[in-house]
């Protein structure tokens, strides 16, 4: 079977506060999650033939989860259901300005659970587009499984999307996250990476760093995200900058996540090599991305948010 993108990672239930009773306490609402989640639903809401490998608990999240990414209308049989551990759950707080932060239930979640031996690599063999992020280098055997999984795929010659993600609570340290992602950076075509995470990685302004993962390390697309600052899409030709439209945000989870996968979409319809494109055809992704992305911040959750791919186009018309 072939698949336009294949994703490995976790899947996770995201539980995001709707609000505060006088004593601090939240009232909370479930939402499904995960950057691989998320970026595979929103390729194959826009019409993409998305896959994804992971994990989840044999209970109600777990089959939540499964019935998602389904809806969604993403290829699930390369979801496990394990009876021995519960699908990891995420605790997101949210700021005035709907940025979040995390906690995490995973001392294991079933996303760290998933064995190589539950993964059929041959999947990927006409994939157009393997995407994997931080999340699963935290932990064995999903550490081992992942990165055999990209190994394969720079084998077999297909363009690797990696995303650092970086969540500073799932890491035992700050190097050994440095680490995993430069793992992931020296392996991937195309690195989707934050302001944030540059500063983390290297200490220096973002295009500093974006123009260091295009001449160190090779990469052939750098999609730079700068929160409310807008995004970059970069390569050997040049650069495009897209500003992001006026929002006003209440939760920004999964908004990195739909914007690689609405520039991958964007990507997919062209046909062109990462390191083919034009600054004008990197203008019309990183706009188009920036624009789902952003009108994903109006509503709270990660896979819920997911604009519908007529609401962007009509937004862009104007």
């Amino acid at each position: 079977m072939k698949h336009d993108v294949i994703s490995i990672g976790e899947l996770i239930i995201d539980f995001s506060p709707v609000s505060v009773d006088e004593a601090g306490y939240p009232t909370i609402a479930a939402k499904a999650g995960g950057a691989p989640g998320i970026f595979c639903s929103t390729l194959a809401k826009f019409g993409a033939k998305a896959y994804i490998y992971a994990k989840v608990g044999d209970d109600t999240f777990g089959e939540l989860l499964i019935n998602t990414l389904k809806t969604a209308g993403v290829n699930v049989s390369g979801i496990v259901k394990d009876p021995y551990v519960f699908t990891t759950l995420a605790f997101v707080a949210i700021d005035k300005t709907g940025n979040r932060s995390f906690s995490f239930s995973r001392k294991p979640g079933a996303d760290t659970c998933l064995r190589l031996s539950e993964i059929d690599l041959s999947q990927i063999d006409n994939a157009k587009y393997f995407h994997f992020d931080s999340l699963p280098m935290t932990h064995n055997p999903c550490k081992e499984a992942t990165m055999r999984a990209v190994e394969y795929a720079v084998r077999m010659g297909v363009c690797v999307l990696y995303d650092p993600n970086y969540r500073p609570p799932l890491w035992e340290s700050e190097d050994d996250a440095r680490r995993a992602m430069e793992w992931g950076i020296e392996r991937a075509d195309i690195v989707k990476i934050c302001d944030e995470e540059i500063e983390f990685l290297w200490g220096v302004d973002p295009l500093e760093g974006a123009e260091r993962l295009i001449d160190e390390y090779g990469t052939r697309l750098v999609m730079l995200t700068c929160g409310a600052g807008g995004a970059y899409l970069i390569n050997r030709s040049g650069r495009a900058y897209a500003a992001c439209p006026a929002v006003k945000p209440v939760d920004t989870t999964g908004a990195g996540d739909i914007f690689a996968g609405s520039s991958v979409h964007k990507m997919l319809e062209l046909g062109v090599a990462p390191e083919g494109l034009t600054e004008m055809e990197m203008k019309d992704i990183a706009q188009f991305a920036v624009t789902a992305a952003s009108l994903s911040t109006q509503t709270k959750g990660g896979i819920p948010s997911i604009p519908e791919l007529a609401e962007v186009l009509k937004f862009l018309k104007g």
